[in-house]
């Protein structure tokens, strides 16, 4: 059996519509990973920064440990240390990250997943994405409400049901993945897969070397209008016999490190000391600039104010999502059963507790028993691909015409008797 090594390239680029890069991403012959923050203002950069930076200690001698157990333990310390940030400092309440990571123990990759950074694989020349979103549109795609194509253009399409909060009810999926001789895999943030489309990804991922892939990856993106972070990490399998190409950046084997990891995230400007502050303080111990950032500080007399600001604009923010979907949703249609009969319903084909997403809009005096079993089973389970009350009623219009016609019997001739009626013989007599 071939013996394989792991050859590897991380590239990021800020993009053309931020001012900061909130994406991390990691490459080594053992691990590549990425990270993609998310807050803002509520510094994204730091999530990100933090949990590559402690994922990235999994990079190790692995001969005596289990490297999907050490991977798990790692997302899982990283996560813990995001909420020990929010509860030093709830400023930044709110931040996140997703994570994508694979570690190459010589035989098969252990991974991680949580969120909407992707990881694809192309083999033997073509492309497959071997993650799960973890999003809202995913989520329909998965039950047959949306088509992958209907889903990349969604209005909701960036709407995240899993992502590392530092909470302890967002797991990250963890797994095996086996590669081959040849296998090439790319982690990147969706500042790559919102802008390229998986047919180009897959053209541009076939690039002679890993480097080139990485360059016209990260190029395309931006030409496609940059509007996010940028960021490709990308491990090719190769025989581990051969003499490592020279030309590869990885080829002096040397970990890379690149985005808000590498960078060290956003300083803030704070209130500048007094002549008798500095005087009067003790020296500090030498932290890391993430650390000595996010440091405990002094409550304010108006502790409350920020909190309580942070909960109603949480709350506002909250209502106007709310407001948006349930509007989203009263502009779908779909053609479902009530009562045994054909309907056409307005809404989507949710079950969420305590919310009804969706009413009868329209009868059509088709009974559902009427139809041939096979229409039967879809109207029961929901015709989703509908896109307007028009589309419904043409569905509706191939149903009925599915209903098999009935026939009437024909009524039977009343036959003439063969005996002569009582009149008749009394007639003859």
């Amino acid at each position: 059996m071939t013996s394989l090594r792991l050859n590897y390239v991380a590239l990021t680029d800020v993009g053309l519509r931020r001012s900061t890069n909130q994406d991390s991403g990691y490459a080594s012959s053992s691990l590549i990973a990425i990270a993609d923050g998310m807050g803002g203002a509520a510094a994204g950069d730091l999530a990100s920064a933090t949990t590559m930076n402690i994922v990235r200690q999994v990079d190790t001698d692995l001969s005596d440990v289990d490297p999907l157990e050490a991977l798990g333990h790692a997302v899982a310390a990283a996560n813990t240390r995001l909420g020990q940030l929010v509860r030093d400092d709830p400023s930044v309440e709110g931040m996140g990250t997703t994570l994508e990571a694979m570690l190459w123990d010589g035989h098969r990759f252990a991974t991680a997943h949580i969120g909407d950074s992707r990881a694809y694989l192309l083999r033997d020349g073509r492309l497959t994405q071997i993650s799960i979103d973890h999003t809202f549109v995913q989520s329909l795609v998965d039950e047959g409400k949306l088509t992958p194509a209907e889903a990349r253009v969604h209005p909701h399409r960036s709407l995240l049901l899993r992502v590392m909060l530092g909470r302890d009810d967002n797991d990250a999926d963890l797994g095996w993945f086996d590669g081959k001789l040849g296998d090439r895999f790319l982690l990147c943030s969706d500042g790559l897969s919102d802008m390229v489309e998986d047919s180009v990804i897959e053209q541009l991922l076939g690039a002679e070397t890993i480097d080139q892939a990485a360059t016209e990856l990260v190029r395309h993106a931006l030409e496609a209008g940059g509007y996010d972070n940028v960021t490709v990490v990308i491990g090719e399998l190769v025989d581990a016999s051969e003499e490592p190409d020279e030309h590869l950046s990885s080829s002096d084997g040397q970990p890379q490190l690149v985005g808000a990891a590498s960078e060290g995230p956003r300083g803030r400007t704070g209130r500048a000391s007094s002549g008798r502050d500095a005087e009067t303080t003790t020296p500090a111990v030498a932290l890391d600039p993430e650390e000595l950032r996010y440091a405990p500080r002094e409550p304010s007399r108006f502790f409350w104010v920020r909190p309580m600001a942070f909960i109603a604009a949480f709350v506002g923010l909250l209502l106007v999502i709310g407001v948006l979907a349930y509007q989203y949703t009263q502009r779908q249609f779909y053609v479902g059963t009530y009562a045994g009969q054909v309907v056409i319903y307005r809404g989507i084909d949710v079950d969420v507790p305590g919310l009804t997403l969706s009413h009868v809009e329209e009868g059509t005096g088709v009974s559902v028993s009427s139809l041939p079993e096979s229409y039967a089973d879809k109207v029961r389970a929901g015709i989703t691909d509908v896109d307007s009350l028009a589309q419904a009623r043409d569905t509706v219009a191939e149903l009925k015409a599915a209903v098999p016609e009935v026939k009437p019997s024909p009524t039977p001739s009343p036959k003439p008797s063969s005996k002569a009626s009582p009149s008749a013989k009394s007639q003859d007599a």
